[in-house]
């Protein structure tokens, strides 16, 4: 699985509201919104550190019931690769 990390804090600006976040990226002028589990996923890579999803699902699930293992790590894999796509995260 791929691995991915978040660039700096000011590069991708998060704006919680209610249910609903907006990610503002600064490079291209765009912003994204976003409802759980991606505000989650987006979150757990803010230390910098390349994670995977296996690695995301570790951290998600100190705080969240995840479901199945399997199930979960799939399905953050594939938003990951979404937020890829998006410029919101990169590969390390």
């Amino acid at each position: 699985m791929n691995r991915y990390r978040r660039d700096r804090e000011d590069i991708v600006l998060p704006c919680v509201l209610d249910d609903v976040v907006l990610l503002y990226h600064r490079a291209s002028g765009q912003t994204h919104m976003v409802i759980s589990p991606v505000p989650e996923i987006f979150e757990a890579l803010a230390d910098g550190v390349p994670a995977g999803a296996r690695d995301v699902h570790a951290r998600l699930s100190r705080t969240f019931d995840m479901g199945p293992d399997e199930d979960a790590v799939a399905a953050i894999d594939a938003h990951l690769a979404h937020l890829s796509a998006l410029g919101l995260v990169r590969a390390a």
